[in-house]
């Protein structure tokens, strides 16, 4: 007999008590767009803006069939959602005193999960000629089992469409020395006479970098890469007398801010 009075009582104050939201007269509860414009303010980061520049390799090589330095840079401006990207790379023979390659991106990043940015923009070689312009749609993140992945498709103002993929990975032997293993593969959609490309794979680069964190943010190493030439664009090395392998010694600086 109580329990029924008691379920009759609530039945009674939920029919004559208004709802919560006008009983507490919360105005953005009640403004269904003002809720939505809260809830995409702290999507995008409560509106701040950060930024980070990365100097991921700044290096002399040596022991192959040049002595260069290269470097390979990026940097970021942008919420968590949304980022201009800055990229560039490059390297410098003393052997030849020339700039075999040098390269700038433009992208706009949109982040597509988590882990992920969908990247598009323009890229620009001034080496090796003739310069070439192209326009870049990329994806780049940090993929299952911790690989940094960058990778992108390139459709230049030629026409012609290569494409590159990117990983890296990260193994902590102690709190300050880290050994970084990095590969990298080109691609070509086609031959392209101009810059000496064959269709399919054209180029492979196999590294492992040692380096010890004087700071998270300045870090000396040493490293030996393999760079090799694939396929088509091996053959067309040989034929002007070129090696379509190397091996070289890595000393360099990696360092962000």
């Amino acid at each position: 007999m109580v329990i029924s009075r008691l379920i009759a009582a609530a039945l009674l104050a939920l029919v004559i008590l208004p709802p919560a939201q006008a009983r507490q007269g919360n105005p953005v509860d009640a403004d269904p767009a003002r809720m939505a414009a809260a809830r995409a303010h702290m999507f995008h980061g409560m509106g701040t803006t950060h930024s980070m520049v990365l100097v991921d390799r700044f290096e002399h090589l040596s022991g192959g069939s040049d002595d260069a330095v290269l470097w390979d840079a990026q940097g970021w401006i942008g919420g968590d959602e949304r980022k201009l990207w800055i990229k560039t790379g490059g390297e410098y023979s003393f052997d030849a005193t020339e700039f075999e390659a040098a390269e700038i991106q433009a992208l706009y990043s949109r982040a597509i999960s988590p882990n992920f940015d969908v990247q598009i923009g323009v890229r620009h070689d001034f080496e090796p000629g003739p310069s070439t312009s192209y326009g870049v749609v990329g994806l780049q993140g940090l993929a299952p089992y911790w690989f940094e992945l960058d990778a992108a498709a390139f459709l230049s103002d030629a026409g012609d469409l290569t494409a590159g993929i990117e990983a890296e990975y990260e193994l902590l032997i102690t709190q300050r020395l880290v050994l970084q293993p990095r590969a990298e593969l080109q691609f070509a959609a086609g031959d392209i006479a101009d810059h000496d490309l064959g269709s399919g794979l054209t180029e492979t680069e196999f590294g492992l970098r040692l380096r010890y964190e004087i700071r998270r943010e300045f870090a000396p190493y040493i490293g030996v890469e393999w760079h090799d030439l694939q396929g088509e664009t091996a053959d067309l090395a040989r034929l002007r007398g070129e090696a379509a392998s190397d091996r070289v010694i890595a000393v360099g600086l990696r360092f962000w801010f």
